[in-house]
């Protein structure tokens, strides 16, 4: 294998291994900035070893031995550990020190054991979810800085603090129980969705879509769906997540470019991934009828269900759409449910309708971002405004980071402006919003 192709194996392996290396090196070393230079001395030692030797067999466990080899080396030469081994053997307490030795690679909800600690209730929401892309989704310092509208140096100070925070509060690394785990369940699931976001749009950069944090995101909610199985909101949170992701094959066309969801060839979704998101529903459902509250994701992937459910972008049923984006902004009040449901107001009663919807989020509302500025752009399209549509269209290009969807946002506001300049030409005039 050549150089090149290995380092990309290397790369590729990483995604997929990173967050279980550091979630499983957390609980054994109880700290977290440790955790995060062993497995980074482990990949070192992979970028040397593997391009002479050969990717191994099980590459995650190669990664972990590494790790743990040199923990226990960096342990062992540790003064200050040593002085504290001392201190402890003197009070009785020897025992609570952590023993790489004794043990084991990796325990399945390694990663959602850190998910957990993560959303420690001594951070600030900002902080869990920013510890959450960086340390469970893989994102750069700088990814995760654009994602939060801040600087790389900023977010990094951010990040930083927080890790000091949770050592400062004596964080035991361990899946909290009983009321303390109910307490981080609302963050637990928010920050999985933020990390399936990521994956499902990607924030930055030039790839439409992210697929391995989709994956593990999905299977952190399933994880998470087995550990807390009373909870309407953890099925809907996984039905939400497999409903969409069972769109991504259609997402993109041959050459990488992004494909809107009117355009999707629907027999290209994913089947299995659907069966599994309506199971997920059902079981939501069936917890709902025997009087358990449902929250946001349950409604969302209510949403996301007539989706799947049509055959064909025509079959969608936009006025349950409308029904169910009126209930959620009930639910979960915000700008991006309210720039939701404009949408599915327009689609299910009119342009104007949606356009109704969206004056009323105020335009300071979602701050650097380009959602409002789109959907304003297909709503202004559809009711005949198009030279309004074009300059919408080209401010939500100037916002979106991502170079695939502004590649779309660019190519609507040229097609807007050839249907306004057509219109002008044959001297038709386009009807005003009343």
């Amino acid at each position: 294998m050549c150089p090149t192709t290995t380092a990309e194996t290397i790369s590729t392996i990483w995604r997929t291994e990173s967050a279980r290396l550091v979630g499983a090196l957390t609980r054994m070393t109880r700290d977290l900035d440790l955790a995060e230079d062993l497995a980074q001395d482990a990949l070192v030692a992979a970028l040397e070893q593997w391009p002479d030797q050969g990717v191994p067999a099980n590459p995650g466990a190669w990664l972990m031995s590494i790790a743990k080899r040199r923990g226990i080396d960096g342990v062992r030469r540790a003064e200050t550990l040593h002085r504290k081994n001392q201190e402890l053997a003197r009070t009785g307490e020897a025992d609570a020190m952590p023993d790489l030795t004794d043990q084991v690679d990796f325990i399945e909800d390694d990663v959602l054991r850190l998910i957990f600690v993560s959303c420690h209730p001594v951070l600030t929401p900002e902080s869990r979810a920013a510890m959450t892309l960086r340390m469970v989704g893989g994102l750069t310092t700088g990814e995760i800085a654009r994602g939060f509208v801040s600087t790389e140096k900023s977010m990094g100070q951010r990040i930083s603090r927080a890790k000091k925070t949770l050592r400062e509060a004596g964080t035991d690394f361990e899946l909290p129980t009983g009321a303390d785990r109910a307490a981080r369940l609302d963050d637990v699931m928010a920050v999985i969705y933020l990390v399936f976001n990521e994956g499902y749009t990607a924030t930055a950069g030039g790839d439409w879509m992210r697929p391995e944090l989709t994956a593990e995101a999905i299977r952190l909610a399933r994880m998470l769906a087995t550990l807390m199985p009373d909870e309407p909101d953890v099925h809907g949170l996984q039905s939400l997540l497999e409903l969409q992701a069972s769109r991504v094959p259609a997402r993109v066309d041959a050459q990488g470019n992004a494909v809107l969801l009117d355009d999707q060839d629907r027999s290209r979704w994913d089947e299995l991934l659907i069966r599994r998101g309506l199971a997920a529903l059902d079981r939501a459902e069936a917890l709902a009828r025997r009087g358990k509250p449902v929250g946001s994701y349950f409604l969302q992937a209510q949403i996301a269900a007539v989706h799947a459910r049509a055959s064909t972008a025509d079959d969608t049923d936009w006025r349950a759409i409308a029904t169910f984006y009126d209930l959620l902004a009930e639910a979960a009040p915000g700008a991006v449910v309210e720039v939701n449901r404009a949408v599915a107001h327009g689609r299910a009663f009119g342009p104007h309708a949606g356009l109704a919807v969206l004056d009323a989020v105020p335009d300071d509302a979602l701050p650097g971002s380009h959602l409002s500025a789109a959907v304003r752009g297909d709503l202004l399209l559809r009711v005949g405004r198009a030279d309004e549509a074009a300059a919408a269209f080209r401010a939500a290009a100037e916002l979106t980071r991502n170079e695939r969807e502004r590649a779309v946002l660019l190519a609507r506001a040229e097609s807007a402006h050839q249907v306004a300049s057509d219109a002008s030409y044959s001297g038709v005039s386009s009807p005003t919003d009343e």
